[in-house]
């Protein structure tokens, strides 16, 4: 089995401040943190550290960032052969201050080197022989439609950051995995809280084969592309440290599942469990389970139930 992302490769800077900065204001940082980040590289180490062969596809550039992420990957049994180096830009990076009191945060992300990831970086044979490929839009989208029209596997994509999408991308999509906002922005619809019945609707409306809902500590609403009922699955419950890249480590989780063989239930009802482990330390990657880590913990997971 084998799994594939293509996309971004960042390296996080997180800045501890007693509060965020105003407008125009400077506060003073207590310390200064860097850590592996991407969607598309946490997406690709959580993967690695629940099963074997997971490439990456992406871009660094020639510095000392570039050095730490390929470790990082590579630390995650993640493939980076085909993580190319990139002459003349940085490798991409995120400014995260973050308050301590609250956690609240600022992000300003410096794209870089990914921003330099064409389609030929993505006509190769770890795309093309894939049983899953992962995508998201943190790469130019031109990019990404390329790799969905030259994989022959199963092909999965996060729609994050919100952005318009090519033309024929959604066609090529087996699994489509929004957040609830990002599924609203995705259907045209207004913001707003909705039931999970009224999600499945905006998502069959999209004319995906197959969509996941990730809906944080209420679990994941399973949208099935056979017309079937939809599913709510529950989270497991855990005590939850921080949030950061659960989405991505359900993601990778979700990847793993389906390469295996699982149908996409079985594979969401292993992601929900990954993704809660992962909230339990501190950072995108802080706690990213193992395969004995989630199947320890399985029986924890509530059933599924149809949504009326």
């Amino acid at each position: 089995m084998s799994v594939t992302v293509v996309g971004s490769v960042n390296e996080d800077v997180l800045v501890a401040v007693d509060r965020l900065p105003g407008r125009g204001e400077t506060v003073v940082g207590r310390s200064v943190t860097r850590a592996p980040g991407g969607k598309g590289a946490n997406q690709a180490a959580a993967a690695g550290l629940l099963g074997p062969g997971v490439h990456m596809v992406g871009r660094v550039g020639e510095d000392a960032p570039g050095d730490r992420q390929l470790a990082a990957l590579a630390g995650s049994r993640v493939n980076v052969s085909r993580v190319h180096r990139t002459p003349g830009l940085p490798t991409g990076s995120a400014t995260i201050p973050v308050e301590d009191d609250s956690g609240e945060n600022l992000i300003v992300v410096v794209p870089g080197a990914n921003e330099a990831l064409t389609p030929d970086d993505v006509d190769v044979e770890p795309v093309h022989r894939a049983e899953v490929l992962l995508l998201q839009l943190e790469v130019p989208t031109e990019t990404v439609l390329a790799a969905a029209t030259a994989a022959t596997g199963t092909v999965v994509l996060t729609p994050a950051p919100p952005q318009a999408l090519p033309d024929g991308l959604l066609r090529r999509v087996d699994v489509l995995v929004p957040n609830e906002h990002e599924l609203v922005q995705l259907a045209g619809a207004a913001p707003g809280e909705r039931t999970p019945a009224e999600l499945a609707g905006l998502a069959r409306g999209l004319g995906v084969r197959s969509v996941v809902v990730t809906l944080g500590a209420r679990g994941a609403l399973v949208v099935p592309a056979d017309g079937g009922p939809a599913l709510l699955q529950g989270a497991l419950a855990v005590d939850a440290v921080d949030t950061t890249g659960a989405g991505d480590c359900f993601t990778g989780a979700l990847a793993q599942g389906l390469a295996r063989g699982e149908d996409l239930a079985g594979a969401v009802r292993y992601a929900v469990a990954a993704a809660a482990l992962s909230t339990t330390g501190v950072g995108a990657r802080g706690a990213l389970p193992g395969d004995d880590d989630v199947r320890a913990v399985l029986d924890r997971v509530p059933p599924a139930g149809e949504v009326g």
